[in-house]
């Protein structure tokens, strides 16, 4: 009964405020939309006012929403005066809350969903004052996930005369729908026909989320194989659009070689006989090709290669020339080569002239070559003996003598290629009569009768002399060293001095001979100052020192007698007496020895109370 009574009040209320329309009046205002976040709190506000002479004592809200697109409403709010009154079973029963005062109503909607996205209705109604209605699009904004971009995985080749798929981006779980743009280095990329194509796939979600997908297709060129591709979505939030932009990625194109390098890989530098050499071949194609190599002037000759290297093992000047190489991936009836100069350098053996050896007499001189043929400038060095003699192609030997016999080595090295390097000699033979090493012809000596005097005898010359001896005044004597080599003939006699001694050295060959005289004066061993040997000279002086010691000691045991006998005065007077002093015996023994023989000892005694007086005993001393 009671909600019969109320609906007449509601029905008559409509029919009074129809008719009293014509002169009441209400200003109503409402925004255009309200924009909120997915599951944030939205506020629609609503503001009315009644002019002054028409004051309503009873004023009724009520809110109605509806979807978009659709003409039906349907009632979610109702209050006046005396109530307020959510409706049941509606979509906002429990989510909503109205406040309302003199100058307005606002509606409050709790943990906006994306169904709220609709138009909401504020219907004010003051009875005989007037009534109006407004309405505000609640729309609800829901961020989707980042871009996901994927590139596909094999190439795309230029050839392709359509665009071919690139990559693909995706956009998931946003609300409204989301755009998205395709970008080439930061550029954004427009559809074009026969060039770019964009194909987009949109996606309404169970759960009212937008999904959206996009293609892109593109006609790669070569410019592209370094070029970024990304993608960017756009979406809309309260107030403002936003974008958030994906990685960038690379894709591989597939093009064909337009350019062709041939260059020396190993080894560094100059390229010398006997080295092994690398040659590599580098195209600008994409996948790189596969090589042929060959010799312009064996141009139909394929050489073995692998890959996009050529290795020659063991140069020869013979490998020098100009090396080719094509790819296999070009197109038919192009020329696409790459090519480069091997020069692989050499240095023959050396010849030098005279070969082997030469023989030249004393005094003479000679000229020595040594030649080595090169692809590179040389330099050449003479050494004997490993020291440096010459420097230069030539070798100038003046006024020959037995010192320059011996071998003469040319070493001939390139500067500019320290590897190259090569040698050659020869071997000078100086020929003459004997030459005696010493410049004395005729040596005197004076030696200690007795003595062993030993004779030293050298000689050069080519063909290698013969020493012989002749010696006169000793029959004792002996050949103790007798030795030669190529161009040197030594011997050493020894001989005992029994008289004065001639000894004459013979050295002699085809070409002539050469003496050394030795003149020997005996000396005889005495002890006078005359010349000694130092041997005999040796023991002489210790014999003195023997007897010097022997004297000191006598000297020395008289003075100590004629002490004890009171034979010499102590003091200054003279008349202290000499007191006698009991002992047992006052031995003196001196003991003389050399490194040849050995003295016997000298033992003098005295004896306190001797019978004789010191005189006489310094008288057999004495004898």
């Amino acid at each position: 009964m009671a909600l019969l009574h109320k609906s007449f009040i509601l029905v008559f209320l409509h029919i009074c405020s129809l008719s009293w329309n014509a002169w009441a009046k209400v200003e109503l205002t409402m925004g255009e939309s309200v924009e909120v976040y997915l599951g944030d709190l939205a506020q629609i506000p609503c503001q009315y006012n009644f002019s002054d002479a028409n004051k309503p004592s009873l004023v009724m809200i009520q809110w109605f929403v509806r979807a978009v697109g659709n003409s039906t409403r349907r009632r979610i709010f109702y209050g006046d005066d005396s109530q307020q009154m959510v409706d049941d079973n509606t979509d906002y029963s429990g989510r909503i809350e109205v406040t309302s005062d003199q100058q307005g109503t606002l509606l409050t909607v709790q943990d906006v969903r994306l169904s709220d996205e609709r138009e909401f209705f504020c219907q004010v109604n003051g009875l005989a004052a007037g009534n109006a209605e407004g309405k505000t699009h609640l729309r609800v904004f829901a961020p989707p996930e980042a871009p996901v971009i994927e590139g596909v995985l094999t190439g795309i080749s230029v050839t392709n005369e359509v665009p071919s798929k690139v990559a693909s981006c995706e956009a998931r779980n946003g609300f409204p729908k989301p755009n998205i743009t395709w970008y080439r280095n930061s550029m954004p990329l427009v559809s074009a026909q026969g060039h770019v194509n964009v194909l987009t796939l949109v996606t309404r979600e169970s759960n009212g989320f937008y999904s959206v997908q996009s293609k892109l297709e593109y006609k790669v060129v070569k410019e592209d194989k370094d070029a970024r591709f990304s993608c960017e979505v756009s979406f809309s939030v309260p107030g403002a659009i936003r974008t958030a932009e994906s990685k960038g990625i690379n894709i591989t194109i597939y093009y064909p070689t337009t350019m062709v390098e041939l260059w020396k890989e190993s080894p560094q530098g100059l390229v010398k006989e006997g080295d092994t050499v690398e040659l590599r071949c580098q195209g600008d194609g994409n996948p790189p090709p596969p090589f042929i190599f060959n010799r312009e002037q064996e141009p139909d000759v394929d050489l073995d290669s692998s890959g996009d290297v050529l290795v020659l093992p063991g140069v020869s000047r013979k490998d020098s020339g100009v090396y080719r190489c094509h790819p296999l991936d070009t197109e038919p009836h192009t020329e696409v080569t790459g090519d480069m100069q091997l020069t692989v350098h050499y240095l023959d053996p050396a010849v030098v002239v005279p070969k082997d050896s030469e023989v030249m007499f004393k005094g003479e001189s000679l000229t020595a070559t040594c030649n080595a043929l090169s692809s590179l400038k040389t330099s050449t060095v003479w050494y004997k003996k490993g020291k440096q003699v010459g420097k230069g192609n030539t070798l100038l030997l003046r006024d020959a003598t037995y010192d320059t016999t011996g071998e003469y080595v040319c070493e001939v090295t390139v500067p500019s290629l320290p590897g190259l390097r090569t040698s050659g000699s020869v071997h000078i033979i100086v020929q003459g009569a004997p030459q005696l090493n010493d410049e004395d012809r005729e040596v005197e000596l004076e030696e200690a009768a007795g003595r062993l005097v030993n004779l030293s005898c050298e000689a050069h010359g080519h063909p290698l002399p013969s020493i012989s001896w002749n010696i006169v005044g000793s029959q004792s004597w002996h050949e103790v060293v007798s030795k030669a080599n190529e161009h040197t003939a030594h011997s050493v006699v020894s001989v005992k001095v029994t008289s004065d001694i001639s000894a004459l050295c013979n050295a002699s060959n085809d070409m002539g001979t050469e003496i050394k005289a030795f003149s020997i004066k005996a000396i005889p061993m005495v002890t006078s100052a005359a010349p000694f040997s130092p041997a005999e000279g040796s023991g002489v002086i210790i014999v003195v020192i023997i007897l010097c010691i022997l004297l000191l000691a006598i000297l020395g045991s008289v003075l100590y007698f004629l002490h004890k006998k009171g034979k010499i005065p102590c003091g200054r007077s003279g008349k202290q007496e000499i007191t006698k002093e009991k002992t047992t015996k006052d031995d003196i023994v001196v003991e003389m020895k050399s490194n040849t023989k050995t003295e016997e000892a000298v033992l003098l005694k005295g004896v306190n109370g001797d019978k004789k007086g010191p005189n006489d005993q310094y008288m057999e001393l004495q004898k």
